[in-house]
């Protein structure tokens, strides 16, 4: 059985992952998760939780976790992700003059809730299911209704969620250095680099400016071609896989942006600095 990562505009996710799989994810938006099967781990702050299948739960936003989907009793991981897009609340909080009644109740604190099967919830995304199974896209209006029904499952399950889904404070901001040197070899845009660290583009630009005299792609560029000398000191990998591990996909891009910043070509980079 193959992986398959399907994504619907931005708002629904399904996956089938047939092996484990470890990854540091980044949660700009509200979500659910629904575990088909298999089983879902997600770690923050030394503490993990385990969500079978069969199972609902919320990550709150701004937030990043380690999560692990694996296979279990022969079965692949099978989920389905739900975001709330931040501008899609503010709709609902301006229609719904509810709402605004409810903003006395203190707000969810823990980044990982696991939710009741409520009938709501299982017929929300017992709804998924056609376009998840069949890789047909459903229309965005259709997703929007979705996201509205999501509000309403939360909202009628605990009356906190009114005070947590309704803060539109200024989104969370992660440390900008810390998050650049840990995940500047990874396969971001500057759009998504701003997302995961909790601000616009136009911000993440104006916050760069204040750590680095570099424009953020000449930073990253520098950082990658640094990292990639580095590895090819060792001796351990080939000079293609050595692109490919600082983040470069495009051989003959790493290639000449090295040999524009050291004066020779990967493959004799280490050939000639030992002559």
């Amino acid at each position: 059985m193959t992986e398959s990562l399907i994504n619907y505009g931005n708002i629904l996710q399904s996956c089938r992952i047939p092996h484990d799989m470890h990854v540091e994810h980044m949660v700009p938006a509200h979500s659910i998760i629904f575990v088909r099967s298999g089983k879902l781990l997600v770690e923050e702050k030394g503490k993990t939780d385990e969500i079978s299948a069969g199972n609902y739960v919320f990550l709150r936003r701004d937030c990043s976790v380690n999560v692990t989907k694996a296979p279990l009793d022969g079965e692949p991981y099978r989920g389905i992700n739900l975001s709330l897009p931040r501008t899609a609340l503010k709709d609902y909080y301006n229609r719904i003059a509810e709402a605004s009644k409810k903003q006395h109740q203190k707000p969810i604190n823990q980044i990982v809730s696991l939710l009741p099967q409520t009938t709501a919830l299982k017929s929300l995304f017992g709804s998924f299911l056609p376009y998840t199974d069949s890789g047909e896209t459903p229309t965005q209006e259709w997703l929007q209704l979705k996201v509205q029904e999501a509000i309403m499952c939360l909202l009628e399950i605990d009356p906190r969620f009114y005070p947590t889904l309704f803060d539109f404070n200024e989104v969370w901001k992660i440390d900008l250095l810390a998050f650049m040197e840990q995940n500047y070899t990874e396969d971001l845009n500057l759009e998504e680099f701003a997302s995961y660290t909790g601000r616009s583009l136009a911000t993440f630009k104006r916050d760069f400016a204040k750590i680095s005299p570099l424009p953020p792609q000449r930073w990253i560029m520098e950082h990658r071609l640094e990292k990639a000398k580095d590895l090819l000191k060792e001796q351990k990998v080939s000079a293609q896989e050595v692109g490919y591990m600082v983040g470069f996909k495009n051989r003959s891009h790493f290639s000449q942006a090295f040999k524009k910043r050291y004066g020779y070509a990967p493959t004799n980079y280490l050939k000639n600095i030992l002559n």
